[in-house]
């Protein structure tokens, strides 16, 4: 049997071929979500015989403007920009999508899943198994708290976290501005969804 050279693409590890083919035969908008070294990005991709169409797209560096100080990549702030890109969709009339997280492989309750379950707390509709969501407690960052804790009684917490520690950010104070920036989200998108 000859040699078939697989399509670019694939080859760069960007495509999935099958997955993809499934998507394009469902007809469904993709809830796509991808993280980089400071961001992860949320988009809702519809797919087109022209080629796929982006209808919104939300960047957890948005989180900054709902008065969100610490990283824009831990779990705390992907869920919020799955919240976020959630209730954009709702305002777009976007109700349900797929998931499609790309080549990255699924892990039990890591980023990713944040971000899906913030957009199902927003209201969307995704498919997904509850087992795999994170806890409660690591979406509101309980597990940086302890983390800091540990470094604290070492010494080492300045070397870590010392962004923080240059901006005079309380880590311990996590939960509470996740729960502001929540609320802030909610008031300025979310009660118009609710309103009309």
């Amino acid at each position: 049997m000859p040699y078939r050279i697989k399509f670019r693409r694939r080859r760069e590890n960007k495509t999935n071929y099958s997955k993809r083919k499934i998507f394009i035969i469902s007809g469904k908008i993709r809830f796509c979500v991808r993280r980089s070294n400071k961001y992860i990005l949320v988009q809702f991709i519809k797919p087109a015989i022209q080629g796929d169409i982006t209808l919104l797209a939300v960047n957890s560096m948005k989180l900054k403007k709902y008065g969100w100080p610490f990283s824009c990549k831990n779990l705390p702030a992907a869920y919020l920009t799955g919240y976020l890109a959630g209730l954009k969709a709702l305002k777009h009339g976007i109700k349900e999508a797929v998931l499609d997280i790309g080549l990255r492989t699924p892990t039990k309750g890591n980023r990713i899943f944040a971000v899906v379950k913030g957009a199902i707390d927003a209201g969307l509709e995704i498919p997904v198994g509850e087992e795999v969501l994170p806890s409660e407690e690591r979406i509101k960052g309980s597990h940086i708290v302890e983390y800091f804790k540990i470094l604290k009684e070492k010494g080492e917490h300045e070397k870590r976290f010392s962004a923080y520690v240059k901006n005079n950010l309380n880590i311990e104070e996590i939960q509470n501005y996740f729960e502001k920036v929540k609320s802030e989200i909610f008031e300025k998108i979310g009660a118009k969804n609710v309103s009309s």
